[in-house]
């Protein structure tokens, strides 16, 4: 538990979250700029592994959702502000991985 009594831990975690789902979007774009810039040699490489970097993209969101809210769980209530609602940037990156799973999909099912 955190003893600072003191917003600014409840803010450094949700700048960690924001910054990890940050580094998921950069993997899901790489993954998709890399399938769509393949050339004709090797297509189903490109496509595999542009696949694996959203994929990759997608558990760093999940991974880093589960570090957020076990991060809150540890705070008092006098550590939130009043009214604050602590899981919009969980929300935003939940969002985030589920749009990268249609991503996948999409790679998988457009390269056919």
């Amino acid at each position: 538990m955190s003893d600072l009594n003191d917003p600014r831990v409840l803010f450094a975690a949700e700048r960690t979250l924001l910054a990890w789902s940050r580094t998921a979007a950069g993997l899901m774009a790489f993954g998709f700029f890399l399938d769509r810039t393949a050339g004709p040699a090797r297509p189903q490489v490109a496509l595999w592994l542009g696949f694996a970097f959203v994929v990759l993209g997608v558990v760093l969101c999940g991974v880093s959702i589960f570090h957020y809210r076990r991060a809150i769980a540890s705070l008092r209530p006098i550590e939130i502000p009043p009214g604050y609602w602590v899981n919009l940037s969980a929300h935003v990156t939940a969002l985030m991985g589920v749009l990268g799973l249609l991503l996948a999909a999409y790679l998988v099912t457009s390269s056919a």
